[in-house]
């Protein structure tokens, strides 16, 4: 039953969300080890690109991509002065490599005239820039700079809507109702638990109940036991 389908259920209440977030942590992975130096520290501007280029695309697509145009140029100013055709070229991998394009140049040439050639780091900055939403400005202040954000992508959609962690039909409303309802202690790894979760366990066609650490709680699972 997909998420959207069950938009109507009720959700889980603060106790349960509570448990739910507990045994995930217990659970699954969470976040891999910070960067221990300068060096080591995620580039902003090139993870702003990467999901923008992401949209519609496997991952490993989106890195082809990310790499061939960045071996092109690694600054806004620079990837700006490139033409419109060798950047189609280098990311063609990831798909819609025309639109893309054309994003791209608006949101360097937005950070060279808005940003001073910095890549904000809240919210409502990096959703200013052209072709940023929600999903990837969270994206960007988890992975980058470390924010105790639920960034909300397909997996974490699915999962959130069918536990019952959430009752959203978007995954922007999704991430509000988390930012909302998760504990505080889980914001820095939730998204990590619960995107691991969904490719092992909480998986789109055939999820793996029998497995699960929270189906006693589910409640796409009390509607499956009840069918």
């Amino acid at each position: 039953m997909a998420a959207s389908q069950r938009a109507g259920a009720d959700r889980l209440d603060e106790g349960e969300v509570e448990i739910v977030f507990r045994r995930l942590s217990e659970a699954m992975p969470g976040r891999t080890p910070t960067a221990k130096g300068p060096k080591d520290q995620p580039d902003p501007f090139r993870s702003v690109v990467s999901c923008l280029l992401s949209a519609q695309s496997r991952d490993t697509n989106t890195k082809k991509a990310a790499d061939a145009l960045f071996a092109l140029a690694k600054t806004p100013d620079a990837m700006l002065a490139l033409e419109d055709e060798a950047i189609a070229a280098a990311i063609k991998p990831c798909g819609l490599y025309n639109t893309k394009t054309r994003s791209l140049k608006k949101l360097c040439a937005a950070l060279i005239e808005t940003h001073e050639r910095t890549v904000p780091a809240t919210r409502e900055g990096l959703m200013s820039l052209p072709g940023i939403g929600r999903k990837c400005a969270d994206i960007v202040m988890s992975f980058t700079f470390g924010a105790d954000v639920i960034a909300v992508d397909t997996h974490v959609h699915r999962v959130a809507n069918r536990i019952g962690l959430t009752n959203a039909k978007t995954a922007d409303e999704t991430a509000k109702q988390l930012e909302e309802r998760a504990p505080g202690w889980a914001l820095h790894d939730g998204h990590f638990w619960l995107i691991q979760f969904g490719k092992r366990i909480c998986v789109s066609r055939r999820p793996k109940c029998e497995a699960c650490p929270v189906s006693d709680l589910c409640l796409y699972y009390r509607t499956m036991s009840v069918d």
